[in-house]
């Protein structure tokens, strides 16, 4: 038997005066969702393609490479988050850094205002684990662009890794003057290695160390971005993977993951590039993070910090991990 369609003691021109709008109204609100929902499904479809070359990118920085015109910051983090983009970001537990007390040289650049490329190179290692194994990667940026100029992935912590970075960051900034350029580390074996030193001397650079994690706080950061946000996504089983992804994931920090900190949020090769084409006087500035140091150490006094003393040659032991697994320390 056909059921009986039912029947409303009231129209929709009621219902629409009741609640004090009006037909059109609503038709038109029902459009602006439908063009809303379809323009949030191309959204979606650039922030699975940003997250393709960049996993861990986090939601706001998408949301500034991305500069969609038709929704807010904030809703557009509320949406995306809620859509199961969160980034979680893990803790380093493992320790890649065993300092030569009688061997450091002095932090050169604690406070210190600095105005262009090749003024701060910083320098660390950090860990990956491949398998059953840990590799390390070395990495070397400018402090100034945050570009990374020079990194290399091993499977062992000798200074060959070290300087093998060290010359891709030379050979980048091939044809530069770095006559006035410091090179800062932390107080590893591997950066007092004299191959090393000999290999910044060589090149009329200045060497300088931190005392402290924070001291070196601008790689640390490169580390746990590259990690963190890049590698940690991929399925790397090898060290020759890891090399394959890391040089993948270097060009994108580098050509198109934007920068909070550097102006109108760049990447660090849209940033030398803008940079080197305005006055001393246009140059953004930099500050050394100095914990408290509120001292300024202007760029041209650089032969002012410089040390009358060298510390003695040092060659860099063959570190076994396997005998530190038990030693672990959290590191920034």
């Amino acid at each position: 038997m056909r059921a009986k369609a039912k029947s409303y003691s009231y129209s929709l021109n009621m219902l629409y005066k009741e609640a004090e709008t009006s037909k059109q109204a609503v038709h038109q609100y029902i459009q602006r969702e439908n063009i809303e929902e379809k323009k949030l499904l191309s959204l979606l479809h650039e922030v699975d393609t940003i997250r393709l070359d960049h996993p861990g990118c986090g939601v706001e920085k998408m949301y500034y490479m991305l500069k969609p015109d038709w929704i807010g910051r904030d809703k557009f983090i509320d949406i995306i988050m809620e859509l199961g983009y969160r980034v979680n970001k893990p803790k380093n537990y493992i320790r890649t850094t065993y300092s030569i007390k009688s061997h450091y040289y002095p932090n050169l650049i604690t406070g210190m205002q600095i105005m262009s490329i090749n003024t701060v190179w910083q320098t660390d290692i950090t860990y990956f684990q491949v398998g059953d194994k840990f590799c390390y990667i070395t990495f070397i940026i400018d402090v100034y662009s945050r570009r990374i100029i020079g990194y290399y992935a091993s499977d062992s912590l000798r200074a060959e890794a070290n300087i093998k970075a060290l010359n891709m960051a030379l050979s980048n900034r091939k044809g530069m003057d770095l006559s006035n350029l410091i090179h800062h580390s932390d107080r590893g074996g591997q950066y007092i290695d004299n191959n090393y030193t000999i290999l910044l001397k060589k090149n009329d650079i200045s060497i300088s160390m931190c005392e402290k994690p924070q001291d070196n706080a601008y790689t640390e950061r490169v580390n746990g971005t590259i990690k963190n946000e890049y590698l940690k996504y991929k399925s790397i089983k090898t060290i020759t993977e890891l090399r394959r992804e890391l040089k993948k994931a270097v060009n994108h920090y580098n050509n198109k993951r934007i920068h909070n900190s550097l102006i109108n949020k760049l990447s660090p090769m849209q940033f030398e590039e803008k940079v080197l084409t305005l006055c001393d006087q246009k140059r953004p500035k930099v500050i050394i993070y100095a914990e408290g140091n509120v001292k300024i150490k202007e760029r041209s006094n650089l032969l002012y910090f410089r040390p009358e003393e060298e510390p003695q040659a040092h060659n860099c032991p063959i570190v076994m991990f396997s005998d530190l697994l038990t030693k672990t320390v959290n590191v920034i």
